[in-house]
């Protein structure tokens, strides 16, 4: 199945006549691989974001070549359309948009943030079936916490994402209010 030219030329032309300046993506496995700078960007593009979703073969390539579109992948696999990838895609801006998460402040602690993954988090029980909390997180020390953290995340991400070590990764940029 590869979709008609006419119906997405139609919802393109109908919603820059509605919302104005439009910027279009593409998913597709041809496209740039999405990363958290890109889903900051989004979130920062003051112009109206419209998702193009292909499903099985895609759509047809005059779209493609008529309409400036951004060819954009959530990873090296295909998957039967483009609506999971672009949910992924605004899950991943939505969340930098000032007011959407209760607390901004716990942006700047995530995985990627820094450019390493996150450093593991418990809850209660102090214990559970023999594994203990950190004594450093239960001691108030919030230097200490936070020393932790650093070394733990970065422990995490050798251990799980060794490919991310070393890869030159800077911290992700801040939102731009």
């Amino acid at each position: 199945m590869v979709l008609k030219p006419e119906p997405i030329f139609s919802a393109i032309e109908a919603i820059r006549a509605d919302w104005g300046d439009l910027r279009v993506i593409l998913p597709s496995p041809q496209g740039r691989l999405f990363h958290e700078e890109m889903a900051i960007d989004f979130a920062n593009d003051s112009r109206t974001l419209v998702f193009i979703c292909g499903h099985y073969e895609g759509i047809d390539a005059r779209v493609e070549q008529t309409i400036p579109v951004e060819e954009v992948s959530i990873g090296n696999y295909i998957l039967t359309g483009g609506e999971l990838p672009s949910l992924v895609m605004i899950d991943a801006a939505i969340r930098r948009v000032p007011g959407v998460l209760g607390d901004e402040a716990s942006l700047a602690e995530e995985s990627f943030s820094s450019g390493s993954l996150k450093y593991p988090q418990y809850t209660r029980p102090e214990e559970f079936r023999g594994v203990k909390v950190p004594d450093v997180l239960l001691s108030g020390n919030h230097a200490a916490i936070r020393e932790w953290r650093q070394s733990a995340s970065a422990r995490n991400t050798r251990q799980k994402r060794p490919d991310l070590v070393g890869a030159g990764l800077e911290p992700a940029p801040t939102l731009q209010k």
